[in-house]
């Protein structure tokens, strides 16, 4: 096995065993990028020798003996919207180009308070939004690789870093883990800081992330869950121990309902006939139910929220670089500053309501499954993909996850969708594990 196919698990282990160094592992993943990023441009920011420069002082620190966190050594791309002092942060738009902040996102601190190696900053599409940045589909340059969190999920597919961060609007994890292949997990609303990340909307932005394997995806999104007063929606809780709970067996078979949704029919053909087939394989594990018709309005409703809090959110790069805009992003600011007050609050108030009727399908079954996209990654770059299919878990703040289960006819990565109740992210990622163990036999 060469060094930067080990999962994150591997190398962590390895590195504080003795038997690797982080220089050697970051070495290796920074040959893998000169190979492939020509074709695949997942990297914003990439400074060899600064994250060689932060490798060498993890091993001296090992050698010392210091306490190593849990990502010791361990090389991490960062989406672009995160604000970090020490590289440029521009948001995936010329407005922002060159700029430095003052100080980290609380993510970043804490993926350096884990011991990670902040690799470089991944691509994100103009403003975390629709309008695709550079990066191309590793199983396809022809293809998107999705947006928003395009490069993170791209990097992470193309073997370049283990672990990877990005967020999520409406889809923008769930849909390019899906489309590149790899592991993305968007847990609950509140459970990690966007303190200092590019704000959108204070009601759906949510931050997530990309691996090769349930058990690495846990492991990173564990050292993030950490309580931080600069987000509102956040409040002292117990750190959740999903690592330890994903690698255990159910104490009993999980229940799972598939369902379709109200956008089903948006869903490509092929789509339909590998969930039918997924749900005959799975049996008396799985059910099909409806949701209450109220979820038929859930993605007006997301609309509504999202696009009038892009307007507020983005109202100084409209007035004052409105022509260095992509189209697509104007058009929803200029929506989104003519939705009344009425609507927008309305919106806001169903997101309760939502979770107390997804509740009463949690009473029952332990996760949904889904599909995480319409169908495989579309070809040609000139949008990143429908994220319809994210849209009711991000607007209710579900913990959702997709797992590259499937394939397209032409061999392209098609993932399944988890989604689980407000707070049971662990469990989710328990009942993940069983589900790809489940399809594998």
């Amino acid at each position: 096995m060469e060094l930067f196919e080990l999962s994150a698990l591997q190398a962590t282990q390895l590195i504080r065993d003795g038997q690797l160094t982080s220089e050697d592992l970051v070495r290796a993943c920074l040959k893998r990028i000169e190979q492939l990023e020509p074709a695949v441009q997942a990297w914003a920011h990439l400074d060899a020798e600064y994250a060689l420069q932060q490798a060498r002082a993890a091993d001296a620190a090992q050698r010392q003996g210091k306490a190593l966190g849990p990502l010791h050594g361990v090389p991490v791309g960062v989406k672009d919207i995160f604000d970090t002092e020490d590289m440029p942060t521009e948001d995936g738009t010329v407005l922002h180009a060159g700029r430095q902040p003052p100080a980290d996102a609380t993510v970043v601190t804490l993926l350096r308070e884990a011991g990670a190696v902040i690799m470089g900053k991944t691509v994100t599409t103009e403003l975390a939004v629709y309008a695709p940045g550079k990066t191309r589909n590793p199983h396809d340059p022809q293809r998107t690789p999705g947006g928003s969190s395009s490069g993170s999920a791209a990097a992470v597919a193309a073997q370049m870093v283990p672990l990877a961060v990005g967020t999520q609007t409406n889809g923008s994890t769930i849909r390019p883990a899906s489309y590149c292949g790899v592991v993305g997990f968007k847990p609950t609303h509140g459970l990690i800081s966007r303190a200092r990340v590019l704000h959108q909307s204070w009601h759906l932005d949510q931050v997530g992330v990309f691996a090769r394997a349930i058990e690495d995806a846990a492991l990173l999104a564990e050292q993030l869950m950490v309580y931080d007063e600069d987000d509102p929606d956040m409040q002292p809780r117990a750190h959740p121990k999903l690592r330890e709970t994903a690698l255990q067996e159910p104490p009993l078979p999980p229940e799972i309902a598939f369902v379709k949704t109200p956008v089903w029919e948006q869903a490509d053909a092929e789509t339909h006939e590998a969930f039918t087939e997924l749900v005959e394989h799975l049996g008396d594990c799985i059910k099909e139910i409806e949701l209450p018709q109220t979820f038929d309005h859930a993605v007006t409703w997301h609309r509504t929220i999202m696009e009038a809090d892009l307007a507020l959110s983005f109202a100084r790069e409209y007035s004052e670089g409105k022509d260095r805009l992509s189209t697509t992003l104007i058009e929803m600011i200029e929506r989104g500053r003519k939705v009344l007050a009425i609507e927008y609050n309305h919106s806001v108030n169903q997101i309760r309501h939502l979770n107390e009727l997804v509740e009463e399908v949690f009473d029952s079954y332990d996760a949904i499954l889904t599909p995480a996209t319409t169908g495989v990654a579309p070809h040609g770059l000139e949008s990143t993909g429908s994220p319809v299919f994210c849209t009711i878990w991000t607007l209710c703040g579900t913990p959702a996850i997709t797992l590259p289960l499937l394939q397209g006819s032409n061999g392209m990565p098609m993932g399944v969708q988890l989604v689980a109740s407000r707070g049971d992210d662990a469990r989710l990622l328990r009942t993940a594990s069983w589900l790809i163990q489940a399809v594998k036999e």
